[in-house]
Parts: structure tokens; C-alpha cells; sequence
């Protein structure tokens, strides 16, 4: 009985791996666009790297497909205005080399449009 459980678990764990959501990566001149996918199929993330970083816009986003994060990494990063959606609420902040410049609350955000 021992012997068919195990077994059984077995085959359950490999089905479980095979539903895994792969990310996808494609080359586009001297960047990889990578894409990142949520267990249920819809985009995680999409953003690019540059020999090895994380270079230029990325775009997060939640299961529902909502997009929830904005923002640009220079090599490995994070740089310039990021833009966080809270529901009713927009997170503006700024970033300098990785570090935190300043922070600004917006009400009601329609959609996060990034603006560098």
C-alpha cells in the first residue's frame, strides 16, 4: 500500500511540474525580452536585460492581469520615476541608483502610464 502511494504522489508531483507556466525569452537586438507568466497563464512580468541585468522597462502585474508595478532598471538598477498601484491609491517614487529619492501618494490611478 506504502509502495502505491509513493507512487502515486509520484505521479501527481511530475503533473504538477508539467502545468508549470515556462517564462519566454526572446532576442531583440543587444536586449533579451524576457515575459514571466502567473500560474494561471496570464503575464507576471515583461522587461528586459542587458548582458545579464535588468535593463530598461518592466511592467508587473497581478494574477487578475491588472497592472500593478512600472518602472526602469539600468544595469541591475533600479532608476527613475517607479509607479505603484495600491487600488485607490498611485505610488509615485523615484529611484537613483537603487535608492529611494522620494515618495508620492496619488489618489484614484485609472492606469499606470509610465512617463520618464
Amino acid at each position: 500500500m506504502k509502495k502505491t502511494v509513493l507512487f502515486l504522489a509520484l505521479i501527481f508531483s511530475f503533473a504538477l511540474t508539467a502545468q508549470e507556466v515556462k517564462p519566454n525569452f526572446e532576442k531583440d537586438g543587444d536586449l533579451v525580452k524576457a515575459t514571466y507568466f502567473h500560474d494561471n497563464g496570464k503575464i507576471s512580468q515583461t522587461g528586459y536585460f542587458l548582458k545579464g541585468k535588468l535593463h530598461g522597462e518592466w511592467v508587473m502585474y497581478n494574477e487578475e492581469g491588472v497592472k500593478m508595478v512600472v518602472g526602469n532598471y539600468t544595469n541591475g538598477l533600479k532608476n527613475g520615476k517607479w509607479l505603484y498601484n495600491e487600488g485607490e491609491k498611485l505610488r509615485e517614487v523615484a529611484f537613483v541608483d537603487n535608492k529611494i529619492a522620494s515618495v508620492v501618494k496619488k489618489d484614484n490611478p485609472e492606469a499606470i502610464v509610465y512617463t520618464n
